[in-house]
């Protein structure tokens, strides 16, 4: 108390002399007087002044109020206006005009005034003790005054209620309560009871918060409800948001298919209050908290399954396409959305199908794709899209070929009637917008992530740059655009093109060499980065620096040595003359540093308050901080390292081959064996029935036996007492063929016993031996290296079975062959036997005509031998003749080609003659007309001329005579 003395003391402005007497007459009241009517009237006396002057009051009053609520619990009315004093007390919501002093010092009362009552814990219990009263005036106060503690003082309060018997629960009861004050009070109180405290939110999931909550969001409306349903939704994310444990127990107490309802906005989107809009934000917030990447995997895998089979995905992808939504409410659904598909191959594949409900349909993808490359959307949109795009493409591996099969030649819509995800990839990657350039550039690197076969894929994407010009790949168009740099307006920023085109390219060729070598084989793109490296630029410039040099490195890690003028020791050898090694670690290390580094780093959705700040993206930073020290290794290592290196991950490739072969056995191993089990439990079951049925047999054989004892006992005695007489006669009913009858099925079910016996032995056997190999079987399995050994044994006596059998093939054609031979020879000789007269003729004879046809034999195999050297020869001969055919053909085809020039020229000649014959007769037939004219002009003509025939030269002389007389005349 000594403290708020001071402060009080210390106030230039408080309560005038008589009120603060007037409080002091009314405290003393309270604690002297022994009726309660008097109490009574000094406690609503203090009350009415403890709004204005609540300095005053708190000091001199809080203890005498405490007493009061210990010790006149049995009057409700001036325990109601006890816990309202305290309540002005406490709370700092001044709902009346206050001078300027208490106004300044109101919010260090508060905590100052919670401090007091709550140093003794015993205050704290009595108040929980005082909630359990149904009395209105009692309840509500008391629920008030509790939350006001919560606010000021929340952690401290929060350790008293929990170590208080039965505290949370009799706080529970609140929200069952009638009235619906107390209940959305109620709400509020345990807000603030569960804010940051993860053991008292489980102890209130615990006590079936999840389904009262639930419960009250349906009766208010869902998200048509009022200000209740907002604080029912809060208090849900307190529950929820970080608590794994709660997150289980609301996914399997099915509360996940509750939420459906809540998104069902209706097709009349017109009306859209601002309640409204704040619930359903809610509700998408609280979605997104159970599916957060934060998460453990596990369960937010579980919840993403729940989520797409009770309906809610599709009803989220419902609102998405929707016309009408508030722009901030469909910026929060395309990232919940995101979140539901991220890592879930199920709900990928079905955001893959979904259409808007355009005319004709496109998919979703599209059309958020239009929206992220279009800069006249809200930045936020484009933000939200572009989260949306990375989780669909996240771990899933169907998506990303999908998207980069867009760009290939094959896939693309020739008529140009639609427009693929891939086109608007490359559209934004090479609009005049940065920002588009860079969330197209970083969304195609997703399509890359993990995903070497779609690296390889993406090599084949050619583009039309302009019309006449050949089409150059998607690669080179990128290194392009990066070296042209400031040269290209843009607007945005003035890096961030460059800063997109880097992250691509570098997550592109990392662990890609074949992407490596189609980089490098541009001439031009080693020296362009390495004079970026080396030049000294400003601080904007450096991330670029840094990029380039993370390029470069990946260039030299990932590099297979395939292009001789750009392996990895000449590229480390050009970045020491030209960089220098310390120099070029140094720029790969601003990537790191640069202050948006660790802010991508921390979450994966791209949340930026402006477009400027959009330079890093979240799965690039991991690259980054993968690459950055392996490559910083790789720049320092000699070649000789190198090369250990490279026989090291043969080794290892050679390693991963023989045991991936060993695995294979091993499974093919598990696979006989279960067979085996399978044909041992069924043969169990045949020996099963076969005992059954030999069982059966058996009692019934027992009961022939029987039978017959019988029938024997009773023919004895018939026999006696007839005679011999009776033998053919009826016996007790039963005549003698019905006796043999019997007998032969007695004989016939022995014999089928004894078969049935057999059979058994037989399957016992058959049993046995399945069970030894079973056991060998599983010997096998335990060792690997005996399965091994055994296997490659197995391997080589199967080879050297097949070599025997091929032998063993051979040999006995041979010895069939042999044997036919043999069998014409016995033949012939059987023959020229009989043919011979004398019959006593001698072996030596016969042995001599056998040397006579062995000779024979001899000469022929001798001649075939030459003949086949002949033969040899003569196709050696015959080989040299083709040659000179070849060669004289191609004479001929030569010669031929001039004859046809000849006879070309030839004809030419011929018919340049015709042309001068031609010509001479048209000049006779000239000079005759002229000396007709000359004769009839009277000038005397020779004609002896016509008759001469003198030489060319005077014919000439002739002719020019003739010219001049022409042109006399």
């Amino acid at each position: 108390m000594n403290f708020l003395r001071g402060v009080m003391g210390g106030q230039s402005a408080g309560p005038q002399h008589t009120e603060a007497e007037t409080i002091q007459k009314l405290c003393d009241r309270v604690a002297s007087s022994t009726l309660l009517d008097d109490r009574r009237n000094a406690v609503r006396a203090l009350k009415s002044l403890s709004k204005k002057y609540r300095l005053e009051v708190g000091i001199q009053a809080m203890e005498h109020l405490i007493h009061v609520l210990q010790t006149d619990r049995s009057d409700s009315e001036i325990i109601g206006y006890a816990l309202d004093t305290l309540y002005n007390i406490i709370s700092n919501d001044e709902e009346e005009e206050v001078e300027e002093n208490s106004t300044r010092q109101s919010e260090d009362l508060g905590s100052q005034f919670t401090e007091i009552f709550i140093k003794q814990p015993e205050n704290v219990t009595l108040l929980l003790s005082l909630l359990e009263e149904f009395d209105f005036h009692v309840r509500w106060p008391g629920v008030k005054l509790l939350t006001s503690l919560l606010k000021q003082l929340g952690p401290q309060v929060q350790q008293i209620i929990l170590v208080s018997p039965m505290g949370v629960s009799r706080l529970m009861d609140l929200l069952a309560d009638s009235r619906e004050v107390i209940r959305n009070d109620g709400v509020l109180l345990l807000q603030a009871l569960t804010r940051s405290n993860g053991a008292i939110q489980k102890i209130v999931a615990f006590e079936n918060a999840f389904e009262r909550l639930l419960d009250i969001i349906t009766e208010e409306g869902n998200s048509d409800g009022g200000i209740v349903v907002e604080d029912c939704l809060i208090l849900l994310q307190n529950l929820l948001k970080n608590n794994n444990s709660n997150q289980n127990f609301f996914k399997e107490g099915s509360y996940i298919q509750r939420m459906k309802p809540w998104f069902e906005v209706g097709d009349e989107n017109s009306g859209w209050s601002a309640q409204k809009v704040t619930n359903l934000h809610l509700m998408l917030q609280l979605v997104r908290v159970l599916v957060s990447p934060t998460n453990p995997p596990g369960a937010t895998s579980s919840c993403q399954k729940a989520m797409f089979q009770c309906g809610l995905l599709q009803q989220l992808c419902t609102i998405l396409m929707a016309t009408g939504i508030p722009a901030d409410i469909l910026t929060e659904t395309i990232n919940t959305v995101s979140e539901v598909i991220r890592g879930c191959q199920v709900n990928q594949d079905y955001f893959a199908s979904v259409n808007a409900p355009s005319n004709p349909p496109r998919p979703a993808i599209v059309v958020l794709l239009m929206s992220m490359v279009n800069e006249r959307q809200p930045f936020v949109l484009r933000c939200a899209v572009l989260y949306c795009f990375q989780c669909f493409l996240y771990k899933n591996q169907k998506g990303q070929g999908e998207i980069v099969s867009t760009l290939l030649p094959s896939t693309i819509d020739a008529t140009g009637n639609s427009v693929s995800a891939g086109q608007l990839l490359c559209g934004g990657l090479f609009s005049p917008d940065s920002l588009s350039n860079w969330c197209a550039a970083v969304a195609l690197a997703h399509a890359l992530q993990e995903n070497a076969t779609q690296k390889e894929q993406l090599l084949r994407v050619q583009l039309a740059t302009s019309i006449g010009n050949p089409p150059v790949s998607l690669l080179q168009q990128c290194t392009n655009i990066l070296s042209q740099g400031d040269k290209i307006d843009r607007r945005g920023s003035k890096i961030q093109t460059r800063v997109g085109l880097l992250m691509l390219l570098c997550t592109w060729l990392s662990n890609c060499p074949i992407a490596v070598t189609h980089f490098l084989h541009n001439s031009a793109n080693v020296p362009f980065l390495t004079g970026q490296i080396a030049e000294n630029l400003g601080e904007e410039e450096q991330l670029v620096q840094g990029l380039c040099a993370l390029l470069l490195g990946i260039s030299i890690y990932y590099n297979d040595n395939s292009l001789e003028n750009y392996m990895k020791e000449k590229l480390k050898q050009l970045i020491e003359k030209r960089i220098g090694k310390e120099n070029f670690i140094e720029k790969l290390g601003f990537i790191s540093k640069h202050e948006l580094y660790s802010r991508a780093s921390q979450k994966p959705q791209p949340n930026f308050p402006s477009p400027e700040y959009m330079i890093f993206d979240h799965e690039f930073t991991k690259l980054v901080k993968e690459l950055e020290g392996v490559i910083t290794k790789a720049i320092y290592k000699s070649s000789e390292e190198d090369k250990k290196e490279e026989e090291v991950k043969k080794t290892l490739e050679q390693h991963d081959s023989i045991v991936t072969h060993y695995k294979n056995m091993i499974r093919e191993q598990d696979l006989q064996l279960e067979e085996l089990k399978q044909q041992v439990s069924t043969l169990k079951c045949q020996n099963e029935q076969l005992q059954t049925a030999v069982t059966q047999q058996a009692c019934q054989i027992q009961q022939h036996k029987d039978l017959y004892n019988l029938l024997k006992v009773q023919l004895g005695k018939d026999s006696h007492h007839q005679g011999s007489c009776n033998d053919g006669a009826q016996m007790n009913g039963i005549q003698p063929e019905e006796i043999s009858r019997l007998r032969e099925e007695i004989e016939e079910l022995k014999s089928n016993q004894e078969l049935l016996q057999s059979q058994l032995a037989e399957k016992d056997s058959l049993i046995e031996n399945l069970k030894s190999q079973t056991s060998s079987g599983m010997n096998e399995q335990s060792s690997a290296a005996a399965s091994a050994r055994d296997s490659e044994q197995v391997a080589e006596l199967k080879q050297e079975l097949a070599t025997l059998k091929s032998q063993l093939n051979s040999q006995s054609v041979e010895i069939s062959r042999l044997q036919s031979e043999k069998h014409e020879l016995l033949q012939k000789t059987e023959a020229f036997a009989k043919s011979v007269p004398v019959q006593g003729e001698s072996e030596n004879v016969i042995t001599a005509k056998t040397t006579d046809v062995e000779g024979r034999l001899s000469a022929l195999l001798q001649e075939t031998k030459e003949l086949k050297n002949e033969i040899k020869a003569l196709s050696e001969e015959r080989t040299a003749i083709k040659e000179q055919l070849d060669s004289s053909n191609s004479t001929i085809a030569i010669l031929q080609n001039e004859k046809d020039k000849l006879e070309l020229e030839i004809t030419d000649s011929k018919k340049e003659q015709d042309d001068l014959l031609v010509l001479l007769a048209d000049q006779d037939q000239k000079i005759l007309s002229l000396k007709n004219k000359l004769k009839d002009l009277g000038h005397p003509v020779k004609e002896e001329d016509e008759l001469e025939s003198g030489d060319q030269e005077d014919e000439d002389d002739e002719n020019e005579d003739y010219g001049l007389d022409q042109d006399h005349i």
